[in-house]
Formats: structure tokens, sequence, C-alpha cells
């Protein structure tokens, strides 16, 4: 049946109007590209802690790499990769929360991971820490240029959780950490990161301009006591170890985890992921200052109108980071673009040995 004219038009401009909506800050236009391409390196709803990976040329629009399968059969936890002293790259992980160890990998191409090394922090070694339980928490790191070290932070209880209140364990989370020069020697014995009496886990740290950036997770459980329960907040330092602003208000809705950061594409805005977990979906902040404001893009909707990003169906957390368009390449050429469901897979490399 014909719609009448008027409802026609209306639903027409509607559509025009939706459309036409602002894209997102810092895609490149006529100017000059700083970020080539960038490497989302991630686990899988249903395959917890194992390693996939997803690349995009945008860092706005992202596809799997090798059919949707594993890229790294030795690797376990929640991927973090930083770009080293030497020019290599490095990938932190850990067997399980509750392994003593700490593991890392190097590759120079993001293709081929060889093991690096080990460390096995001394938690009940950490000052005014002495309760902290054995377990470790999605390691991460970060190399300071500046200052010619990596910081490895991990998030360590020191309560145990009981039946009548299994929060009591999230809420006793703290940010621990240890430096190294070479991720060979590390410092003893491990240190709280933040002073404050407050929940973290997830911590990644950035740095802008002199100013250090720490994007964390707020792990108290929201209440009308602790509105900012259960999401992403930031802090900022002139100093890799402080002292550390108090966190700022929310950037992201409660219920959203494991953030990943990236400069986009021009290099005039960051865009900053983060899960709503359990391996729900993901969202997206930008700002033009790690600093802020801060304000959330349209995705995840199905609505092509609507949705300004796009990722892979049942990614959960990892890390993404800028790579160069010949890496792209190499990572294209090794595993094949796409999941092999919607038609855009190729037949995909083999899984690294």
């Amino acid at each position: 049946m014909m719609l009448p004219g008027r409802i026609a038009a209306f639903l027409l401009l509607a559509a025009v109007a939706h459309g036409g909506q602002p894209e997102p800050p810092g895609q490149v236009k006529d100017g000059k590209v700083v970020h080539e391409a960038y490497l989302f390196a991630h686990m899988m709803h249903g395959d917890y802690g194992r390693l996939y990976y997803s690349v995009s040329l945008d860092g706005l629009h992202w596809r799997s790499l090798n059919q949707g399968r594993r890229v790294f059969e030795e690797y376990r936890g929640h991927a973090d990769i930083s770009l080293g002293h030497d020019g290599r790259f490095y990938l932190v992980g850990n067997r399980n929360d509750s392994a003593p160890d700490i593991n890392f990998w190097v590759s120079e191409d993001l293709v081929t991971w060889t093991r690096h090394s080990d460390v096995t922090p001394n938690l009940k070694a950490t000052p005014g820490y002495e309760n902290a339980l054995q377990r470790i928490g999605a390691p991460k790191l970060f190399y300071d240029r500046d200052g010619s070290q990596y910081i490895l932070t991990w998030h360590t209880p020191h309560q145990e959780g009981t039946r009548e209140d299994p929060e009591r364990y999230w809420a006793s989370q703290r940010t621990l950490y240890l430096t190294s020069k070479d991720l060979k020697t590390f410092s003893d014995p491990p240190r709280r990161l933040f002073p404050w009496d407050m929940a973290t886990i997830d911590v990644i740290i950035r740095k802008q301009g002199d100013r250090y950036f720490a994007i964390i997770k707020d792990e108290r459980y929201p209440t009308l006591d602790w509105v900012t329960g259960k999401t992403i907040r930031i802090s900022s330092a002139p100093g890799l170890f402080g002292p550390w602003t108090e966190p700022s208000a929310p950037v992201s809705p409660n219920f959203r985890e494991a953030p990943t950061l990236i400069p986009s594409p021009d290099g005039t805005a960051w865009y900053l992921y983060y899960e709503q977990y359990p391996g729900v979906s993901y969202g997206l902040s930008v700002s033009a200052d790690l600093g802020g404001p801060w304000y959330q893009i349209s995705g995840y909707t199905f609505y092509a109108d609507w949705d300004k990003y796009s990722l892979p169906a049942k990614v959960r957390h990892g890390c993404m980071l800028p790579i160069t368009r010949a890496q792209y390449d190499r990572l294209v050429e090794t595993f094949g673009l796409g999941d092999g469901k919607d038609g855009s897979g190729q037949s995909g490399g083999s899984s690294i040995k």
C-alpha cells in the first residue's frame, strides 16, 4: 500500500537527518594521516583469556582476523601490548588470577610471539598492603619513553568475598605496580599506585604532553552512597607515580570495564572504548583532551544510520594500539580479513605455533 505523500516525505527526511548526523571527530579529511591503522588484541565471549585479533583503518570500524579463530595458542590473560624500548612489541598476560607469576612475550611484527620473561611479585611485601591476597588481575604494561622505563600494573584484593557479600572481594581491589628497564629485571617490592581508599581495576596509563593519565574502572558496586561504581574514570598526575588527582566524574555509564584508548587517525582526538559486561557490547567516548570533557558516540545499535562505530560480535576486552599500514597489511596477509561468517572472510592464516 502506498503511503500518503506527507508521511513518506517525513520518513525520507527523518532518514536523511539521521544519516546526516555529525561524524565522530578525528577522522582524516584533507589533512595529514597521523595514525594509519589499528590493532585490537582481545578475548572472545565464550573463550575467556585467549588471544584474538581485529583491525581497523579508521579506529571506528573493526573487522576480525583469522576467521574469528585464536591467533596465538600459548597466550593466557587479558591482552595488553606495549611498543617497547627497543622498537619491539611486548605482550603481557597471566595464566589465571591465582597464578603467582606474570608472563611476557615479544614480537617484531605482531605475528610471531616468543616468550621473553616472567616475574613473580612478592604481594605480601607491598608496603601498607600486607594483607594482600594471592591474586593478580589483568596485568597492564606502559612504556614511559621520557623515563626510559616500563610500569607494570595489576589489581590485587585484600578481602575474600562471602556468600552474603560477594562484592566485598571486588571492593577490596587495589592497583599495584612494578617497574623495569627491560622486562627482565624488576623493582621490588610491589607498591600501591594510588593513595585513595577506593577500589580500582583495569588501570591503563597514558601520557599527553607533560602529564600522565590513569584510566581506571571504579570497582565499587553502584549504590546511592557510591553512584560512580562500576564506571570508567580518569585521574592525572605530573609524574608517573603521582601525585594523582582524585578520579574524575564517570566518562561511561555504570557497569563498564576494561578501558582501552587510541588516538584518532588525524591525531586531534582520543577514542576511549570500554566494555559493557558481561560481553554485551562496547561503548565509545571521545575527547580532544585526556582531561576531558568526554562525550559518548552512538554505536552498537545495529541501525546503520545511528552506528558511528562497529566491532565484531562477541569481542571482549583487551587492548587497542596504533600500527602502521605495513603492519596492518602484514596481519591481513597472514591471517585473512573477516570472520568467515558474513562473506567478508578470506581463507585466513593458520594459528601461530
